[in-house]
């Protein structure tokens, strides 16, 4: 087993998977073992509070396949361990495999201990989701304090942006607003052309799945 948790460079996300909900008994060894049965095993790592060494009630395992983590996300997700079912799901799931029509928010301002989970669980309700949400980690894969939530509509976004913004989530008001467009040019998600496109995508009768999310 690793005894440092790889870099972001090292690390392939498509082999790797989320472990959620996770028994605070439960050990990086343990999670290896169990790891096994679905195929060989890169490294493990559940990120640790800085001040007890406690994990944080989730990990990441690292296959040596992406073949592999798929059949673990399949046959592992909500098996009891120690009590607690767990949640098991690509870590790559983020990229999105759906029509996205650009409702992308920013959620700033997190507490640590936020998760993905706990993303999910707040903004689901507000709408549909495209993808799993995901929170920026460092290389130690801990929280920058900021994620991002992609929604099947601007009706939603809009509503979770209006519902959100300045909320807490555990111990921090969160900053929600529409995230920036990945080509560098500091436009945000949101503007006109992306509703109309949307807008279009709708009346072409596109299918818009709440995809992999749902088994988040």
């Amino acid at each position: 087993m690793a005894n440092r948790p790889p870099t972001e460079s090292e690390r392939n996300q498509e082999a790797t998977v989320y472990i959620g909900n996770l028994d605070e008994e439960v050990t990086d060894s343990l999670i290896w073992e169990l790891m096994l049965q679905a195929g060989p095993v890169v490294n493990v790592h559940l990120p640790k509070d800085r001040i007890t060494q406690q994990h944080q009630g989730y990990g990441f395992c690292e296959f040596q396949t992406e073949l592999d983590a798929d059949y673990a996300a399949k046959v592992m997700n909500q098996i009891r361990l120690m009590g607690k079912p767990i949640r098991v799901n690509k870590a790559s799931a983020n990229k999105q495999k759906t029509l996205d029509v650009g409702a992308e928010i920013f959620v700033g301002n997190l507490d640590p201990l936020v998760d993905e989970r706990m993303l999910y669980d707040t903004f689901s309700r507000f709408g549909p989701l495209i993808a799993q949400p995901t929170i920026s980690r460092d290389d130690a894969m801990q929280s920058k304090g900021y994620g991002f939530v992609s929604f099947d509509s601007f009706e939603a976004s809009d509503t979770a942006i209006e519902g959100m913004n300045g909320q807490f989530i555990m111990t921090k008001p969160v900053t929600v607003t529409y995230a920036f467009k990945k080509d560098g040019k500091g436009e945000r998600h949101g503007d006109e052309a992306e509703r109309l496109l949307a807008s279009q995508a709708k009346k072409n009768n596109y299918s818009l799945q709440a995809a992999q999310a749902a088994n988040f």
